[in-house]
């Protein structure tokens, strides 16, 4: 079995050890028997039909933002949301979550383009969002926390009928006012958590593997993996949390 993994904009949207969800992402697929192929993208490049299993983007500033809101409007952006609807799973983050809404506006300049896969917009806040997050989460009919690091000052507010990824337990989520925090459609899932988040989350890591094997090998099982490190490391996670609010 082998997958492969779309790294859009390594150079551009990686901040707060974002990078370090493709790593986690490969590393759980090796400990299987499943080969991994990640595939860096950027400015220019395109997307071929099929070609990958999982896309992944981290977070960027406002600069870095227009950019890549230039090249997916004009180059990938509809050759992505076609792949997810084929069964194609994501993660994106922060800023890559607000780019995969309909729009961001920012405090200043002009309103910046999304492609669209999540029924949502994004509103520049004066208060920046900071500080450690639990939420609690349902993927796939499993009840799960989900921890990590928010550092936004946008504003996410979600569609009616847009699922979030997770009710907020501790930290401001999308917005600070509804609870929310993320959201996922189909296989793709956007957050506004960093950290690495999937190291000490491996359910989540495990749903967007899962999700990735259905499309390319249905019927196939994943095993388990033996992730007490893991979890020790996500409850120490929720209790600094805990400390900090």
């Amino acid at each position: 079995m082998r997958l492969v993994i779309c790294h859009l904009y390594p150079d551009l949207m990686n901040i707060y050890g974002d990078r370090g969800n493709v790593i986690a992402l490969a590393k759980r697929c090796a400990w299987r028997g499943i080969d991994v192929a990640i595939k860096n993208l950027g400015l220019g490049d395109r997307i071929s039909p099929g070609a990958y299993d999982i896309f992944f983007m981290g977070g960027g500033q406002d600069r870095e933002q227009i950019m890549v809101s230039h090249d997916l409007c004009e180059t990938k952006g509809e050759s992505i949301k076609r792949e997810i609807e084929e069964g194609a799973c994501a993660l994106v983050i922060c800023g890559g979550y607000q780019l995969f809404g309909k729009f961001y506006r920012p405090a200043e300049g002009k309103e910046i383009p999304g492609i669209g896969v999540f029924d949502g917009y994004t509103i520049a806040g004066k208060k920046r969002f900071i500080g450690n997050v639990v939420i609690e989460s349902c993927l796939e009919g499993r009840r799960t926390t989900i921890v990590g690091f928010e550092n936004h000052s946008g504003r996410t507010y979600l569609g009616k009928k847009e699922r979030p990824l997770g009710k907020t337990i501790l930290g401001y989520g999308n917005n600070g006012e509804d609870k929310t925090e993320g959201a996922i459609y189909l296989g793709a899932v956007g957050t506004y958590l960093h950290g690495s988040l999937l190291p000490k989350n491996p359910a989540l890591a495990d749903f967007l593997i899962r999700k990735a094997l259905k499309r390319k090998y249905p019927g196939q099982q994943i095993a388990e993996l033996d992730d007490e490190i893991e979890y020790l490391a996500h409850e120490h996670a929720i209790k600094r949390a805990k400390r900090t609010h």
